[in-house]
């Protein structure tokens, strides 16, 4: 999951910076958007690398991704033309969500639960 969100933000900045160039808008909003977007993309990307080869440190980055996916998802669900993308971010945060706190996860990586033993 976290590593799907990595890669739409990385196309959507990717999207954000030719389309500036392309249609020569304003240039310095577009660029600066864009290269947000890149470097907010960049950040599930490690988490999903640090999960793939579990590290224990990645489960909070890739939480907090979903977490703050969330409204990204309502405001969408909110506006014409981009609901089914809302709809698919939203499954796609509550099920990254479901699958980062589960117990199997919370082993494999690694990270004792409270009340446990060292």
């Amino acid at each position: 999951m976290t590593l799907v969100e990595a890669l739409g933000l990385l196309a959507g900045g990717l999207y954000m910076l030719v389309r500036t160039l392309v249609d020569g808008g304003d240039v310095t909003s577009g660029v600066t958007g864009g290269v947000t977007v890149i470097a907010l993309g960049l950040i599930p990307l490690a988490a999903a690398r640090g999960l793939w080869t579990q590290r224990s440190w990645s489960r909070g980055p890739a939480v907090i991704t979903q977490i703050l996916a969330l409204p990204v998802a309502w405001q969408m669900l909110q506006t014409d033309g981009v609901i089914p993308y809302g709809i698919v971010l939203a499954a796609l945060a509550v099920t990254g969500l479901v699958l980062l706190v589960n117990p199997a996860t919370t082993e494999a990586l690694g990270i004792r639960r409270p009340g446990q033993g060292a």
